[in-house]
């Protein structure tokens, strides 16, 4: 009897044991690998239409996947990332510029201050430059399920080591601050002074330098095979964010004089600097799939393939300031902008599709259908609870969530009920105060802030580039998304530009000639070469009319004598090079000329100091500037009176 109540026992506790593993608690739960390219275009790539960049890999992966063409991103890379790993809206989580190379805040910083100068019109918001130690990430949730995680690559989210990723979930870590691009230069050595960085301090992080001349893009793919050898035995996350495409331009010669012969059937792409780039990092991402595959774990790898931002449209042959860098995209590009959009209107750091539509492709051999498309608005917030979702675990209580799961869309199972998607970006770009807009099926309404009641509504479906306003024709149209933005501000406590209540606006100056009847020079003396130079509101926007950053202002100085320093408060949504040519002769004359070269940073308003060196009379000034936009001038001597513009 006792056998049999054994024997009994020992089939009954190897039933349970079956079931235990049956249960889906237990089951074999999906590695997850996200590649993250930074500034790739929703343009680049053959399967989202490109003609002239190569990328067989991608085109291979959509083959598998599920491809967006209504994916979308934020305008620029540190709030895409945050949202990424927090699953909020830039509104939310703080992060709302490209500044996660910059010093963290201290506690108790305000963000959006209750006054201004009396010349500004606007109270503008400052950016978060870190993840909040206290936002419950992705990787965290996925550690605390039994994976094993990992990033690699650009990070962004953090100067200082209390916010580096190995302080929000991730157990390896492969990266270097700061970190606005690549570890110094594409090629290793990496551990050099980055140019124009905080302090100009060497990098710091766990990059390691390799062999003399290897491609910190193929470093991260080996970096990433790796991990994933080392992670056979249970579930793993491995977090690649890609340093391709973003400057200074890195890429293997040999790749981009195949391309440099290349021309584009459909004339809209053709610089052999990026698609030599784009390259690269196809090759990166080929190798992470060849890995999964040899190793048999495909099957069961969740595979998410995007951007950070849109394409960049805006830089050519000025890169932080390094002539090599400069002299070596002009041997190969010419002026051409790193890569074109169209269809989409505009670019990286704009509100406009070109700057916030991106790829995003999809895999899980079994769950997800090979080689379709779908047109869901979907965007960076909804890839963390998008994931746990189909990996059957739960979302963090203490998490607020402004993303949500497409998985049903993903199976096959359903659609996403959303009501519309939003996208801000408070900070400088095509219009001076930034904005925000709402999509809501097939509608975009942008609100720009920083001019009260302006804004623009398109029907993307039957205006993909954003050509045709439809705001007056269409007013309750436009009240109805108002109200949804309305909504969006007030619910992610987002602190959006507001009216400065100091604000006196400029006096209008006397006329140039009194008694005669000729209106006021509104660039009070200055002079307008190669740009178009427009005052209003108290701040000068300046747009290069020709070659950018050819376009000047001019002034003379009469009998100011140096040395001098000349001041700027600037803000620019490209940036790019300067100067200040000094002509002490007159306007054009070489003969003592002195030129002083300086940096734009793109962003919110800078304060520039240029020193003119040379004694004797200044003679006439010139203005070199990227597009921008311009607050105040001021040209002060080390003896007399300075001379001040506001604008």
């Amino acid at each position: 009897m006792e056998r049999v109540l054994s024997a009994v026992m020992i089939r009954l506790a190897l039933l349970l044991s079956l079931l235990a593993l049956l249960h889906p608690s237990h089951a074999a739960q999906p590695n997850v690998v996200l590649f993250l390219v930074d500034d790739m275009g929703w343009m680049d790539s053959g399967v989202y239409g490109s003609k002239y960049y190569e990328t067989p890999n991608m085109d291979r992966f959509a083959k598998r996947a599920m491809r967006f063409t209504n994916a979308y991103s934020q305008p620029l890379c540190s709030p895409t990332r945050a949202s990424i790993l927090s699953g909020q809206y830039t509104a939310r989580h703080g992060i709302t510029t490209a500044s996660g190379h910059q010093p963290p805040q201290p506690a108790g910083h305000v963000f959006l201050k209750k006054d201004a100068a009396a010349n500004a019109p606007m109270l503008l918001p400052e950016s978060k430059n870190y993840l909040e130690p206290s936002q419950i990430t992705l990787a965290e949730t996925l550690k605390g399920a039994g994976y094993r995680t990992a990033h690699i690559g650009k990070w962004h989210l953090g100067l200082t080591q209390p916010h580096w990723p190995e302080q929000q979930g991730f157990d390896v870590a492969f990266h270097c601050h700061p970190d606005p691009g690549p570890p110094g230069e594409y090629f290793s050595p990496y551990g050099v002074v980055a140019e124009g960085r905080p302090g100009g301090k060497v990098k710091v992080g766990a990059i390691t330098d390799g062999p003399a001349g290897e491609y910190i893009v193929d470093r991260q793919a080996q970096e990433a095979v790796k991990f994933i050898q080392a992670s056979k035995g249970g579930p793993f996350f491995l977090n690649l964010w890609c340093y391709g495409v973003h400057g200074p331009w890195g890429h293997k010669e040999e790749y981009t004089k195949a391309f440099a012969s290349k021309k584009d059937p459909t004339g809209r792409q053709g610089n052999p600097i990026m698609a030599s780039m784009l390259k690269s990092v196809d090759e990166c991402f080929g190798r992470i799939l060849d890995e999964l595959d040899q190793n048999g774990l495909t099957e069961n790898t969740i595979i998410i393939f995007t951007s950070d931002n849109g394409g960049n449209v805006h830089s050519n042959t000025i890169e932080e300031g390094k002539k090599s860098a400069n002299e070596a995209w002009q041997k190969w590009a010419g002026l051409q902008p790193p890569t074109m959009n169209t269809p989409l209107r505009d670019g990286k750091g704009t509100l406009y599709e070109g700057g916030t539509r991106v790829p995003m492709m999809w895999s899980w051999a079994g769950k997800i259908a090979p080689g379709g498309t779908s047109e869901t608005v979907v965007g960076p917030i909804d890839i963390y609870p998008t994931v746990i979702d189909l990996a059957g675990i739960a979302k963090p209580a203490e998490q607020v969530f402004d993303g949500v799961s497409y998985a049903k869309v993903l199976k096959g199972q359903g659609n996403l009920e959303r009501q519309a998607y939003f996208n801000y970006h408070p900070h400088a770009g095509a219009h001076r105060a930034g904005g925000v807009w709402v999509r809501s099926g097939d509608f975009k309404l942008l609100r720009w802030f920083g001019n009260p009641g302006s804004s623009e509504l398109y029907n993307l479906r039957e205006d993909l580039s954003e050509a045709n306003d439809l705001t007056a024709k269409m007013p309750e149209k436009v009240k109805e998304l108002e109200a949804l933005i309305d909504g969006f501000l007030k619910d992610t406590g987002a602190t959006y530009p507001r009216p400065n209540p100091a604000y006196v606006p400029v006096a209008a100056k006397a006329p140039a000639r009194p008694g005669k009847g000729v209106a006021a020079d509104p660039l009070d003396g200055w002079k307008e070469r190669g740009c178009k130079a427009t005052p209003a509101d108290g701040i000068l926007t300046m747009k290069s009319t020709g070659k950018a950053g050819a376009g000047f202002l001019g002034h003379g100085m009469a009998k100011m004598q140096g040395p001098a320093t000349v001041k700027v408060r600037v803000r620019s949504a490209s940036g790019g090079a300067g100067k200040v040519d000094c002509f002490p002769k007159g306007a054009g004359d070489p003969e003592g000329m002195h030129s002083t070269p300086f940096e734009v940073k793109a962003g919110d308003w800078q304060e520039l100091s240029v020193s003119i060196k040379s004694a004797g009379l200044l003679g006439t000034l010139r203005l070199y500037l990227p597009d921008s936009e311009i607050d105040v001038i001021e040209v002060a001597p080390e003896k007399g009176k300075p001379q001040k513009w506001d604008f």
